[in-house]
């Protein structure tokens, strides 16, 4: 797959990329997040912003140094629960340089994303964030990201949905993928208003359960 930079080119890479993505607060949906590479590397943050700021509808992602990344604003008014990203930090006149949307107004639909860029450059998320389990499609319906539940594989127990896994195929953006993340956990705010995270394990009897 053609290298596709919409955040920066230093998280794109040539070999898939595995993180580890965790919340940083188990009671409210829409909390901060923290992402480690497989060697237990910080690579992305996400301060806690809280039940009491949500409404702002605007989040920051940030390097394992606090540098601003990108920065992920919803929308106002938007029927398709739109949501619009910016380079680094989001300044008055500074244009988007992507928007995530609702496929359809009517019912939980798929999200379209699209890169301003590129008018050809759009994406499909297909699947449940709620449940961790969710593919990100490129225009020609060729995987790019995965979200899955975490397992560890030496106890045989699916983590609970405060922690899970981010897989980045080569060639596409991480900061990219993390801050879609920031706005499908936002998104599903919305859905389910009053979620909270289940952080119970589900135990797998199969022995060759594994992540």
């Amino acid at each position: 797959m053609k290298s596709k930079v919409v955040v920066e080119d230093t998280f794109v890479h040539s070999e898939e990329t595995n993180l580890t993505v965790r919340k940083t607060s188990l009671f409210f949906t829409g909390d901060g997040f923290t992402a480690y590479d497989c060697k237990g590397q910080l690579v992305f943050r996400v301060d806690t912003y809280g039940p009491d700021s949500r409404d702002l509808g605007e989040l920051v992602l940030m390097d394992a140094t606090g540098r601003c990344l990108l920065t992920v604003r919803r929308k106002r008014p938007s029927l398709h629960n739109r949501w619009e990203g910016y380079l680094g930090e989001r300044e008055e006149g500074k244009k988007p340089i992507f928007s995530v949307r609702r496929s359809s107004i009517i019912g939980r639909s798929n999200v379209t994303v699209e890169v301003y860029s590129n008018p050809t450059e759009e994406y499909q998320i297909e699947g449940s964030f709620a449940q961790r389990n969710c593919t990100f499609f490129n225009a020609d319906k060729v995987s790019v990201a995965e979200i899955r539940r975490k397992v560890d594989a030496c106890a045989h127990v699916v983590l609970g949905k405060d922690v899970f896994s981010l897989s980045i195929k080569p060639g596409f953006d991480s900061a990219f993928a993390m801050g879609l993340v920031l706005v499908l956990d936002q998104i599903q705010v919305d859905d389910f208003p009053d979620n909270r995270v289940d952080a119970d394990p589900i135990i797998s009897d199969d022995p060759n359960f594994s992540s």
